[in-house]
């Protein structure tokens, strides 16, 4: 969840930036710090969200969960701006739900 809400800040920073100081643009706006940052979410979602099917067995906060994911990869394939952050920003808030669910059904 954390790492959702860091992705979630970096978008929204990233766009207040741009609008502001295009220099800033250049830095943040570089594609290969979001297609870092999906691998390391990938990543560090496959494990957290399977980790909770394997404690409680219950596949619907992986599904939700990957489906943020899929959310953000497609983000990946749009043209930076406008979709590319609604995309990415849809698709953390889908994440972050599901991790909740996780951490809800663990309980």
């Amino acid at each position: 969840m954390t790492l959702s809400g860091l992705c979630l800040v970096h978008c929204l920073a990233t766009s207040v930036l741009l609008a502001l100081l295009s220099a800033a643009g250049g830095i943040l706006g570089d594609p290969i710090i979001h297609e870092v940052g999906l691998v390391l979410a990938i990543a560090l979602g496959a494990i957290a969200l399977g980790r909770g099917i394997r404690e409680h067995g219950f596949w619907l906060p992986s599904a939700i969960g990957g489906l943020g994911l899929a959310l953000m990869a497609v983000a990946l394939t749009q043209p930076h701006g406008g979709r590319e952050a609604i995309f990415t920003v849809v698709g953390v808030m889908i994440l972050a739900l599901g991790h909740r669910l996780n951490v809800l059904a663990s309980e």
